[in-house]
């Protein structure tokens, strides 16, 4: 490949470095000191929303008078319950019919949707303050931290998997839809060559179509970083390759993207004007096709410098799956913590998986592991974290989140200066009790990767359910491509985990020994499961970059769509 840098590509590396320096600095002076920045920040916004209907409700005038931070807390505890989303809606109703001053001064400047099969999408209010503040000023540092590390990361293009900008607007006209795709798309304009592809891209609503699109263009382009938050679309991106490589030849040889697909007319036009024939490309990917038996992106995209995408709790198992596809010098960098709901921090050294909270921009409280569930459990501080201990996460945002519990387990693994270091590890609706054994995702995942040790199967994907009526765990598993697996060998597989949770978890194993919890299910299921699953999810209006799966759950509606993807085993 006849590799040519990105245009204007000093003038961006400049640029990041200045704004991204400037953004570190002011983190570095504010880290010195967690339970200052704290405290700060805590009166910081409920000053800004201390006459708003909310504030107003919950006396936000009469916490400010604290003269201590330990009696700040106190006020703000007694006076501000701890939160779900159901508690704010209402708040939010208002604001999307036109209300101002409802949770913040004024009005959102958009609201990130989230959105599943199960429940109706959340409406998450993004404050203009917020949205530069945190995501805006984060990302910079972002960019710079990326090319630290990777100083040539910004010579060829990006392929960053992004939802739509805006994808409605509510009653008052405010629009919604995707906080990651709206900070793309208002990156400053001397850094738009350095994406594959324009942002309309992802407005291509058949979702192997948009697939076909964003692999189409890119792979015929020297691709130098990919940045997708979720580990299973860099799955999807290869499956895509697998699937239309004759296609994308075609199309890059001829400068054309395949009318096969369901791309509409408009975003048809705005594509082709970025590309044009490109025999010599072509070529060389059919030269690849007949080197190796399955073209990787180690092959294509020989200079890729950096991925970004999550690593930590249940992605890591897509993850793993996937990793050695890559360039062996690839640097694999950490999303780090981030959620619609709260953009809590970032990965300031890619070569951890560490998340260093944003202590300047939002108040954290936490509750430990062993406290998730009771009534009133002990609020600790961000500078009273232990390192190694697990906690559920509280947080309250400058844009309307108070005390909003993000139902994320999380560990903490350390300090950057005086701010916590932490990882995601699991949902907290990841622990399943039938009769109280409080079984855990992570437990499961452990379960089976060490079950795959000791038989030498190694699993395509996995997903458990839990049957309340009948009080067992269903284990459904996709077996390796090519391998004949019997179902005595899939009940030997079950056994396995079954004694490895035993071995984990004393309390699922005095419920199996005393039959309390029957012994577990074992099902087979097809090839691409997981893809198929995930496609479904996307048709029913789930969000790419949102898509997340639960390993073990107690969900009947995602159980009644894993038992159609079903197969007998082999005899």
């Amino acid at each position: 490949m006849k590799v040519a840098k990105t245009k204007g590509v000093l003038k961006i590396k400049a640029g990041l470095t200045v704004v991204g320096l400037i953004e570190l600095f002011k983190l570095n002076r504010k880290s010195r000191n967690t339970k200052k920045a704290q405290e700060n920040t805590l009166r910081t916004i409920l000053t800004e929303s201390k006459d708003t209907v909310f504030g107003k409700e919950h006396d936000f005038e009469t916490i400010l008078q604290a003269k201590t931070t330990e009696e700040l807390y106190k006020l703000y505890d007694e006076k501000v319950k701890i939160s779900q989303y159901d508690d704010l809606k209402p708040y939010i109703e208002r604001h999307k019919i036109g209300e101002t001053d409802v949770l913040f001064p004024g009005k959102p400047k958009m609201y990130a949707t989230t959105s599943g099969t199960t429940n109706t999408p959340k409406w998450i209010p993004i404050t203009e303050k917020y949205y530069k503040a945190v995501f805006s000023k984060m990302n910079q540092v972002w960019f710079y931290i990326a090319q630290k590390y990777r100083p040539h990361v910004f010579d060829g293009k990006t392929v960053s998997i992004v939802g739509k900008a805006i994808e409605g607007a509510a009653q008052d006209g405010t629009v919604y839809g995707s906080i990651s795709g709206m900070s793309q798309r208002d990156i400053p304009k001397f850094m738009y060559p350095i994406y594959s592809a324009p942002h309309d891209i992802f407005l291509i609503n058949d979702y192997k179509a948009r697939y076909y699109a964003i692999m189409r263009i890119a792979i015929a382009q020297n691709i130098t970083w990919i940045i997708t938050a979720n580990s299973s679309t860099l799955i999807e991106m290869q499956n895509n390759v697998n699937e239309f490589y004759d296609e994308y030849i075609n199309d890059i040889e001829n400068g054309t993207i395949s009318d096969k697909f369901d791309i509409p007319e408009n975003i048809r036009t705005t594509l082709l004007k970025e590309i044009q024939p490109n025999p010599e490309r072509a070529q060389e990917l059919r030269d690849l096709r007949t080197k190796y038996s399955s073209v990787l992106p180690k092959h294509y995209w020989p200079n890729l410098q950096v991925i970004t995408v999550w690593m930590c709790g249940n992605t890591n198992v897509y993850f793993q799956k996937v990793k050695d596809s890559f360039p062996e010098n690839t640097l694999f960098f950490e999303f780090s913590y981030f959620a619609s709901e709260c953009k809590a921090g970032m990965v300031l050294d890619p070569r951890t998986k560490d998340t260093v909270l944003a202590a300047h921009k939002i108040f954290f409280e936490f509750i430990k592991e062993e406290k998730f569930g009771t009534e009133n459990p002990k609020i600790y501080q961000a500078h009273e974290l232990e390192v190694g201990q697990l906690y559920d996460v509280v947080v309250t945002t400058p844009s309307g989140l108070y005390r909003y519990n993000m139902n994320d387990i999380i560990i903490v693994t350390g300090k950057y200066k005086d701010f916590p270091k932490i990882q995601f590890v699991q949902k907290a609706n990841g622990i399943i009790s039938l009769t109280g054994e409080k079984l855990s995702e992570r437990q499961y995942i452990d379960a089976v990767h060490v079950a795959e040790k000791e038989t030498n199967i190694h699993l395509r994907f996995f997903v458990g359910f839990a049957d309340v009526d009948e009080s067992l765990y269903k284990f459904y598993y996709e077996f390796p491509e090519n391998s004949t697996i019997s179902r005595e060998e899939a009940e030997n597989f079950t056994r396995l985990v079954d004694e490895n949770l035993k071995n984990m978890n004393e309390e699922y194993k005095t419920k199996r020994d005393s039959f309390r919890i029957k012994y577990p299910e074992t099902h087979s299921l097809q090839k691409q499961s997981f893809e198929t699953f995930k496609a479904q999810c996307i048709d029913l209006g789930y969000r790419e970059g949102q898509f997340k799966l639960t390993l073990l759950m107690q969900d009947e509606k995602r159980h009644a769509m894993f038992k159609e993807l079903e197969k007998e085993f082999d005899s």
